[in-house]
């Protein structure tokens, strides 16, 4: 599975290495939530066999497995050839009536609240973190790039650049952990946003928002960045609450 790979940075988070236990489980797993985060976008490949097996620490015969078992649920398609690879074919459903009462079904309404709570603190921790560090002229790039890309998305590319641009914060701080509660904090309420339209108003207020959060942080104002974070997730939980009720 050679070639040509996705952005690396973004998957970084979630190929931690794997206890040896449940080597296939957690390996099924791992490449779930990035697929399933956009991380990896349909028609993308995943990274050489090689790379993966040493991020996640497994043998390339587990990962393989693992692949295979995606494979047969539809989430990859295994190609060979020298262009061949592990490309994805998932991609979310398209919002209907009745989906985001469904999902929040399966997970309950405390796990719901939780999951909110959750997240508020690692990105808003994630953004103080960022803003109190002197970032680099690349890091800095990175941020815009990103602010960029989420700013100029089609609607049916609209949340997995939110969730690059969500998950880069806490990625450029430099901490594998925070990042990887970041992408947990966003894998648990991403079938809920999944089960909403994506609404023009909403997608307005919210590149206002995200363009306060990159400015806070360029300017090194933790507490700004912090207010900017949380204003923003409470507008996200505000229309989850809205579609709920």
């Amino acid at each position: 599975m050679e070639g040509a790979t996705v952005d690396a940075p973004s998957m970084l988070p979630l190929l931690r290495p794997v206890r040896s236990g449940n080597a296939f489980e957690e390996t099924v797993e791992r490449l779930l939530q990035a697929i399933k985060l956009g991380v990896v976008a349909h028609g993308e490949k995943l990274p050489p066999e090689r790379e993966l097996a040493a991020q996640l620490g497994i043998s390339r015969v587990t990962l393989r497995e693992a692949i295979r078992a995606l494979q047969d649920a539809a989430f990859l398609d295994v190609r060979r050839g020298r262009y061949g690879g592990a490309f994805v074919v998932y991609e979310p459903p398209r919002p209907e009536s009745g989906d985001l009462r469904r999902a929040v079904a399966a997970m309950g309404q405390g796990d719901l609240e939780d999951a909110l709570t959750f997240r508020m603190a690692v990105e808003c921790g994630a953004a103080e973190v960022l803003a109190s560090a002197e970032l680099t002229p690349a890091q800095r790039a990175t941020l815009v790039r990103r602010l960029e890309d989420v700013n100029e998305a089609a609607p049916e590319d609209y949340r997995r650049l939110d969730t690059a641009f969500h998950l880069s914060i806490a990625e450029l701080t430099g901490s594998s952990l925070l990042a990887a509660a970041c992408a947990d904090a966003r894998l648990r309420v991403t079938d809920l946003l999944n089960a909403i339209p994506v609404l023009g108003p909403n997608i307005e207020h919210a590149s206002v928002q995200h363009a306060a959060i990159v400015e806070a942080i360029l300017a090194r104002d933790p507490e700004a960045a912090r207010r900017a974070v949380a204003e923003h997730l409470e507008g996200t939980a505000a229309l989850l609450r809205g579609f709920l009720s």
